[in-house]
């Protein structure tokens, strides 16, 4: 190998067996980066299959409905780097309220109890006490969670037998799944507040 100094035009040599060495480690530390970015990528969300797995545990269901529920919001999303797993009850007749509480786990091994509440309104009738497993996207830290969170209108749909609908507040995007007696879909337009603590006041 030849390197040429341009300020003062000298020209030094070398030697192969060097220049081959430095060419080899220069090589593998740029193959490296690609693979330690998406190594590290990894570690900070759920795969599809981590999803279904654990969500199947919660349910007590391994059916082919909830594998297609999960699929159509990694299809929508991608990977969540976080989800919540508890009971909700509540009920509607036009106006409706929803309470649950449950446990935030992110990729990063954080766990923190939750809890949720809040009104509804809109096309939206019955009553419901059921599991929910809700997909969390994008969330910075656990603290990041205990905000109002408002629905996104008319993203409730029914995939399998699970109810799923979308909540989003700036760039964090929550994915709730619902599944038990009584579930209650429809139009509404709302929020839910989560917070640390019970509160019976859901506004």
């Amino acid at each position: 190998m030849t390197i040429i100094n341009s300020q003062t035009s000298r020209v030094f040599r070398m030697a192969p067996g060097i220049a081959s060495l430095c060419m080899g480690l220069a090589f593998l530390t740029f193959a490296a980066l690609p693979a330690a970015a998406q190594s590290s990528s990894n570690r900070d969300t759920y795969k599809e299959d981590e999803i279904v797995r654990e969500a199947s545990d919660f349910f007590g269901d391994v059916s082919q409905g909830l594998a297609d529920a999960v699929h159509s919001v990694f299809e929508t999303y991608g990977e969540p780097n976080a989800y919540i797993k508890g009971e909700e009850a509540g009920g509607a007749f036009v106006v409706g309220l929803r309470y649950g509480q449950g446990e935030l786990v992110m990729k990063n091994g954080t766990r923190q109890r939750v809890y949720w509440q809040g009104p509804s309104a809109g096309w939206d009738f019955g009553g419901n006490a059921v599991k929910v497993f809700t997909l969390v996207y994008n969330l910075p830290n656990g603290e990041a969670i205990y905000r109002r969170y408002p629905g996104v209108e008319g993203s409730a749909y029914l995939v399998g037998g699970i109810g799923i609908n979308y909540q989003q507040r700036d760039d964090v995007i929550l994915a709730p799944m619902r599944s038990g007696v009584g579930l209650r879909l429809g139009a509404s337009v709302g929020y839910l507040k989560y917070t640390k603590s019970r509160e019976w006041l859901p506004f």
